[in-house]
């Protein structure tokens, strides 16, 4: 799920077009590949009835309130008497009185005060209770002090479903601690591109890894159905996303999914096989298409597959806005989606207004009463289920307020074992490990005395950015753990993340790896690390150079091409994302002070190793599968070492490869990539012909064809046009390939001092040029082809690894512009009007 504000729209990468032999209509599938599962929670005639006599007594108005969850930032206390919405979520990074630092009493009082005004039926004479969603992805990650388990792919290299369950059922335990119903978790994505922004979430690219892990977490967070389920210890889970978003084109996030349906099933449904047959009560629709139709709005797999065939008898709740993506609708105005199955609609902000909509809509025919009876229906018999309408209110819960739950030690010690179990050793040449405790340790780089970094995205923030220590409290750092358990045997550890040191060390561990990213922030177009800026690597080579063994330990949220950085290393650890209990590492690389293995490395590659940076997908299992690691891989203490010390450190598999053309505009903004305009005070999708704001103004206007070129006219006073997206896309393939920006331009007045074109990455890193002296020399009224080295915008300061906006034209002056066919061209034939080469 995305974060709060986060606008609507497909994926960030390049989308390709893909040729298949036989187009595939998403409407007429083959029924008969879906399995009618055994579910373990049966239809009870008892919750059929009062589900029944509940909706019977309901209005339309009411019916549709259980369909809408807002996010907690945009309703009231006031909101929810009115409306009683079924309920509603906190979105990443999203507080209680959106204080960072709220504490579990604050979580407490928002729920309870929420609750009581779902049940309050003096305005809308209802008084069903509401029940509160909440992304705890790697235990209950939105709250400070929590325990952070290792993200999915650490725990996927464990191989162990019950370890799984019992984080599950701690996770469960902090969760009810803060009054909340409902957790968005199993993530049971089968990642098969590792240049996927959430690979991380996924345990593996082998679907029975995702089917065993599926059973045991939802066992986990809900309860066995014959032992305690949906008792007052434990919360209602959410298998998601429905369907293949581990497999889209490219790794795309949000993107196209073009498997056939077999391979649908055989490789990306296996975590809802077992996951609803353990009895999930919810399923969480995907972001993607399947053969270019958004999953959101897809009847054949959301009611003819998962409802009626595998026999899911839960409620089907949206991602983030994610009904706005299906052809036709908007965040807003969206019926296409519950005509499709979509059971609740997951509207953060613009809830009001669809609310508005869905009403009437019903009354209008175009849903029908017996869809929304049936959503409706579904919805409650979840609520009857988990007990909501007999169990006390939040504070007044068992496990409520219990603030010593949260990061409790006992949970904090399944966190320690599971960093123990999730690290896989790639590299131990002359048995450099283990270490024994009582020599002199240098520890280096960034990452090692930095829990935010080893925990990533999903962490207190949506992308896991802005954290410092203090915001752990409680947790352990890689170098916290290692001080302690060097310095209680009496070595010598010293930690210098430039590597820096007064007396030579026996061994420097170094850890370094990839900042923290969510979702489709951290989509790459190639797996190469640190691509065009390897420091790292420079502090490895350093302290090599200074003829110090190195023992690396990196951090990822996937595997990584990196043999630059093992050739540079002694050992080399994955450790993947550890969480809040770096102190785990060292239980590994130390010994005890009598030379003897604490804790062996049992962590195995649940997925493949990357040969190169541009490999692409590769997967156990492929026709022609040549990793550099395999699947399963994992060397053990006094193992033979397997990797040599001289790998190649040629990048690309085919240096003769072609950069492709990327249009950015060519007759209308091309996906990711949307249209505005926007002032220093308001920002406006060019969505229509003629587009205006107090500053300037957009139309279309023809140049070879219909309205294939925009016209821009700017009437004095800082504003811009720009192309932009939500998500970042990875473009350094176009700068190391000496590419350049072209695009048609027609000078349609006379030119200001200043135009500025930018690409941004909405941050410190964003290059503009002021093209107004090259403006300046073409002809008023003729269209002109201007090309800008790429080089010059790097050179302004533009990071290409992650650009949010690729294309920005502003002036505070008079100014009329029309432009046409903007791309991205890589070694073009020719030479630039702006070159920086």
């Amino acid at each position: 799920m995305s974060s709060v504000g986060l606008l609507t729209m497909a994926g960030c990468q390049n989308t390709q077009t893909v040729q298949v032999d036989k187009p595939v209509d998403p409407r007429q599938g083959d029924i008969s590949i879906w399995p009618t599962l055994d579910v373990a929670v049966k239809k009870d005639p008892k919750v059929e009835a009062k589900v029944a006599e509940i909706l019977a007594g309901m209005t339309i108005e009411q019916k549709v309130a259980q369909t809408i969850q807002p996010e907690i930032g945009s309703i009231t206390v006031e909101d929810m008497r009115k409306y009683g919405f079924g309920s509603y979520l906190n979105g990443g990074g999203s507080f209680p009185g959106a204080n960072k630092h709220a504490t579990p009493a604050d979580w407490i009082k928002l729920a309870e005060d929420l609750y009581q005004a779902s049940i309050d039926d003096s305005i809308d004479g209802s008084s069903i209770p509401t029940m509160w969603g909440t992304d705890a992805v790697h235990g209950h990650n939105n709250v400070i002090g929590a325990t952070l388990f290792p993200h999915n792919i650490g725990l996927g290299a464990a191989h162990d479903p019950e370890l799984i369950r019992e984080i599950a059922e701690a996770t469960a335990k902090e969760v009810m601690a803060t009054g909340i119903d409902w957790v968005f978790a199993p993530t049971v994505a089968v990642v098969r591109d590792d240049r996927w922004g959430r690979t991380y979430e996924g345990y593996s690219e082998d679907p029975k890894i995702v089917h065993d892990y599926a059973r045991s977490i939802v066992e986990g967070l809900q309860g066995p159905v014959n032992a305690d389920f949906l008792s007052e210890r434990r919360v209602i889970s959410t298998v998601k996303h429905f369907l293949g978003d581990g497999g889209t084109v490219d790794g795309d996030d949000q993107g196209n999914n073009i498997d056939s349906e077999q391979d649908l099933f055989d490789l990306h449904a296996q975590g809802y096989v077992s996951g609803i047959a353990a009895g999930a009560q919810s399923v969480m629709a995907s972001f993607n298409s399947w053969h270019g139709v958004k999953i959101h709005g897809n009847k054949y797999f959301l009611t003819d597959v998962l409802k009626e065939k595998m026999g899911f008898d839960g409620f089907v709740v949206g991602d983030w806005s994610g009904h706005g993506q299906i052809q036709g609708c908007s965040k807003e105005n969206c019926p296409d989606a519950m005509n499709a199955g979509l059971d609740v609609y997951m509207a953060p902000n613009e809830w009001k207004v669809l609310y508005d909509n869905v009403v009437a809509q019903v009354k209008a025919g175009v849903i029908s009463q017996q869809r929304l009876d049936d959503a409706v229906t579904r919805i409650l018999r979840v609520k009857v289920r988990a007990g909501l309408f007999e169990k006390p209110s939040p504070a007044n819960r068992p496990l409520a307020g219990k603030a010593e739950l949260i990061g409790a030690p006992e949970h904090r010690e399944v966190a320690r074992k599971a960093v123990r179990k999730s690290l896989v050793l790639l590299k131990n040449q002359q048995n450099i490990l283990p270490l024994k405790p009582t020599i002199n340790v240098l520890v280096a780089g960034d990452g090692a005395d930095n829990i935010g970094k080893q925990s990533g995205g999903w962490t207190i923030s949506w992308q896991g950015t802005g954290n410092s220590n203090d915001d752990f409290p409680g947790g352990s750092s890689i170098w916290d753990g290692i001080e302690q358990t060097v310095k209680a045997a009496g070595g010598k550890a010293s930690l210098s993340v430039d590597g820096s040191f007064s007396n030579k060390p026996d061994v420097a561990i170094v850890v370094f790896g990839e900042e923290p990213y969510a979702e489709g922030n951290g989509d790459v177009s190639n797996l190469e690390y640190q691509r065009g800026n390897k420091t790292d690597l420079a502090l490895l080579r350093k302290l090599k150079a200074q003829g110090i063994p190195v023992v690396s330990v990196f951090i990822s949220g996937r595997p990584m091409w990196v043999n630059p950085e093992l050739n540079a290393s002694d050992a080399f650890v994955a450790a993947w994302l550890p969480g809040s209990e770096g102190a785990g590492v060292a239980d590994v690389l130390f010994t005890d002070e009598s030379a003897n293995v604490r804790y062996d490395f049992t962590g195995k590659l649940s997925y493949s190793w990357p040969a190169f940076a541009d490999q692409g997908p590769v997967n156990v299992g492929d026709e022609d599968y040549q990793p550099l690691l395999p699947f399963g891989f994992g060397l053990t203490y006094g193992d033979k070492n397997v990797l040599a010390s001289d790998l190649s450190e040629v990048a690309g598999s085919n240096p003769d490869s072609q950069v492709a053309e990327y249009a950015i505009f060519e007759r209308s903004a091309q996906a990711p990539w949307a249209l505005t305009i926007g002032t220093e005070t308001e920002r406006k999708a060019v969505d229509s012909k003629i587009v205006s704001l107090d500053k300037i103004q957009i139309r279309s206007i023809d140049k070879y064809v219909q309205e294939d070129a925009r016209q821009v006219t700017w009437t004095g006073g800082q504003a811009d046009v720009s192309l932009g997206a939500p998500f970042p896309d990875d473009l350094r393939a176009y700068t190391e390939a000496n590419g350049v920006m072209q695009l048609d331009i027609r000078v349609d007045s006379q030119i200001p001092a200043q135009v500025w074109l930018a690409m941004n990455c909405a941050g410190e890193c964003d290059g503009k040029l002021n093209i107004a002296p090259t403006l300046a020399n073409y002809t008023q009224g003729q269209w002109q082809t201007l090309r800008i080295d790429l080089a010059c915008f790097a050179k302004a300061g533009t990071d290409f690894g992650k650009v949010f906006t690729p294309f920005s034209l502003a002036t505070d002056q008079p100014l009329q512009l029309s432009f046409a066919a903007v791309k991205l061209l890589a070694k073009p034939e020719g030479e630039s009007n702006i070159s920086c080469q």
